[in-house]
């Protein structure tokens, strides 16, 4: 596989799952005492996604990285991701003019 295609592949497979990674840690965390834990556990969730993608996927990291610093990097490419997923979910439920 090249690097483009790795690439390509890889920011594909982190934004849909950032996006859908939001609904899915809310439906089991949305509990009387457990609903603050949802977005800290999408972004370890994510965090952890990214390394494996990464590592799995090694364009997505500079080509002279370790296994640490890819995995490291696909971390923060991980909760990247989960952050635009939060941003889409939250013009899709409150559209632009905000809460």
């Amino acid at each position: 596989m090249t690097p483009t295609v790795q690439k390509v592949l890889g920011a594909l497979v982190l934004m849909v799952l950032g996006v859908l990674s939001l609904p899915l840690v809310a439906s089991l965390f949305d509990g009387e005492g457990t609903e603050n834990w949802i977005i800290p556990v999408q972004l370890i969730l994510m965090a952890i996604i990214g390394a494996v993608v990464t590592l799995a996927l090694p364009s997505l990291a500079s080509a002279s990285a370790s296994t640490t610093t890819r995995a490291l990097t696909g971390a923060g490419w991980g909760v990247l991701a989960a952050l635009i997923g939060l941003v889409v979910f939250f013009f899709l439920l409150n559209g632009f003019d905000g809460a």
